[in-house]
């Protein structure tokens, strides 16, 4: 069996229009499904505290809660503070680091896999993500344990706090997800799910990244999606079993400053509520209209009342969540100012 796991993030290296794509049947793409993680969030998370640039406010203050002590628990383990900067790599993560979930799988049974490889395996996945020979430091053989302990350090101290709060966001994007290949197929939502790096080719192709990787057949494999909250994604695979994508979910990692509020929109309505008509071009739940705006549920609950009154936006039930989207009246009022702001300047 081979593994292999890949950032979406294109390599700097990058020339031409090369891309790594995966064929797939049509049977392969109905029987897909979509999985919520903790495992997923956790390494997430770690590639977030790693790379220490938040994508949003939320993030920021996240990343100034939780950044002093990971840092502290780097400079205690300065191993594991050699593991996580060779086994993040720069376009292809250490294949051990992050094992693809299988059915049934809980964080315990995908950290014990950690922990468990081989490792002189381990070493070799470090030798393959570091693109060149390992440093000293990590020729040993606890590396897998020490990759162990430092996930079960993210998931305990930066994630299970508020991972009530996070699956309730990733479980609404999910159901919107769900909706979207009702309305408008699956070529939509996989356009939608890494916009520029991801996209459906036709012809049973998926394009996963943009990396200059041969083609993959999957067909008759199981393929599933896995979202989370930081703005981060990866392919990942045990081949031929299953092939998972990760992506970053819509509405917690959407930042508000890339949808601006037209001014007249904000006078009108109010800088707080007009933010709210804004992000609402997609669907979001309330949970996720809270982590993107950083309002509380009961202002974000007050604004949501008043717009569904006035007619701006609707509702529909998917599942256990609610949806709110702009209605047409929504979507004329938004545009009507966006233009008249551009005449305005």
């Amino acid at each position: 069996m081979r593994a292999g796991v890949v950032f979406f993030r294109a390599d700097a290296k990058h020339r031409g229009v090369h891309m790594g794509w995966w064929q797939l049947n049509a049977d392969t793409l109905a029987r897909s499904r979509f999985v919520i993680s903790p495992f997923a969030e956790t390494f997430a998370a770690l590639k977030l505290l790693h790379a220490g640039t938040a994508a949003h406010p939320g993030e920021q203050a996240w990343l100034r809660d939780h950044t002093p002590g990971y840092r502290a628990r780097l400079a205690a383990d300065p191993v594991a503070a050699h593991l996580v900067r060779a086994g993040l790599g720069r376009s292809w993560i250490a294949d051990f680091l992050c094992p693809t979930q299988k059915d049934g799988e809980t964080f315990e049974d995908l950290v014990a896999r950690v922990r468990t490889v081989d490792p002189a395996a381990a070493r070799a996945h470090l030798t393959v993500s570091l693109a060149g020979p390992l440093p000293p430091v990590l020729d040993r053989d606890d590396l897998p344990d020490r990759a162990a302990a430092l996930l079960e350090y993210v998931w305990t101290e930066t994630v299970r706090p508020d991972w009530h709060r996070r699956r309730r966001v990733l479980e609404a994007d999910v159901v919107a997800r769900t909706a979207q290949v009702g309305q408008g197929g699956w070529a939509a939502v996989l356009d939608s799910l890494h916009p520029g790096r991801m996209r459906w080719l036709g012809e049973n192709r998926l394009q996963v990244n943009r990396h200059e990787y041969p083609p993959r057949e999957i067909s008759g494999a199981e393929l599933v999606f896995m979202p989370v909250t930081p703005k981060t994604g990866w392919v990942s695979w045990e081949e031929p079993e299953i092939y998972a994508l990760v992506y970053a979910c819509t509405g917690a990692l959407a930042d508000p400053g890339n949808r601006p509020v037209p001014t007249s929109l904000a006078t009108l309505l109010g800088p707080a509520r007009a933010g709210v008509l804004v992000l609402l071009d997609s669907p979001m739940s309330t949970s996720q209209l809270v982590a993107v705006t950083g309002q509380g549920l009961g202002s974000v609950g007050r604004h949501l009342k008043v717009l569904l009154d006035a007619g701006l936006v609707e509702r529909r039930r998917a599942g256990r969540s609610v949806l709110y989207s702009r209605a047409a009246a929504g979507e004329v009022l938004v545009e009507a100012q966006h233009r008249a702001d551009t005449e305005r300047s």
